[in-house]
């Protein structure tokens, strides 16, 4: 997984509520476990008219925001069901970064496996993020993730809290599967000692 420490891109501004992984990933895209290529599915039945072509309202259609890698979104984002391919079509499309004032809990779980910082904020934050958001091709945010900060293009700075240990994992881009390499050495020594106590296993 790669290493989230700074973030400095385009964010896009979702503002829809209770944002749902139906609407991140449509049920038609779910047919793969692979975690690439479900970028052009992202918001599908938002960003495509039923003949196919693009819906040029949508925002991430619109030319400021199609390379975002931020999205600053309503409440109650990525409600719904479970599915993991929510946060791998965002990671495909290329958003490293979701601010909200509330996730759903798996959603918000997903994130941290897959590379994705949620950032829970206050209304009031989000709506000065929000504006900031709208100014399109200048709505640039900046993350630093050590220092807990969102820096605004106006330079305006609003602090956001995380759990150590998943802002660890972020750090140094350990996802369940790394977290177990962190501990190979010890697994190692654990299956010799199991082995000379239990040699006909």
């Amino acid at each position: 997984m790669d290493k989230f420490t700074k973030l400095t891109g385009v964010a896009a501004p979702l503002k829809i509520t209770n944002v749902d992984t139906d609407m991140l990933i449509p049920k038609q895209y779910l047919k793969t476990i692979k975690r690439t290529g479900l970028g052009v599915g992202l918001f599908a039945e938002l960003r495509y008219r039923e003949d196919g072509s693009e819906n040029p309202d949508f925002v991430l259609n619109k030319p400021a925001y199609r390379k975002a890698s931020i999205l600053v979104a309503g409440d109650n984002f990525g409600c719904g069901s479970s599915r993991e391919h929510a946060p791998w079509a965002l990671a495909d499309f290329g958003v490293r970064c979701v601010i909200s004032t509330s996730f759903a809990d798996i959603f918000y779980n997903n994130c941290f496996k897959n590379g994705i910082l949620p950032i829970v904020v206050s209304p009031e934050d989000l709506e000065k993020l929000m504006d900031d958001a709208e100014r399109g091709a200048n709505a640039t945010l900046s993350i630093d993730l050590e220092a807990q900060e969102i820096r605004g293009p106006d330079g305006g700075v609003v602090t956001f809290g995380i759990d150590p240990f998943r802002k660890h994992c972020l750090l140094n881009g350990l996802d369940d599967i790394g977290l177990t390499l962190e501990k190979s050495s010890d697994i190692e020594a654990h299956e010799r000692k199991i082995a000379t106590r239990a040699d006909w296993l």
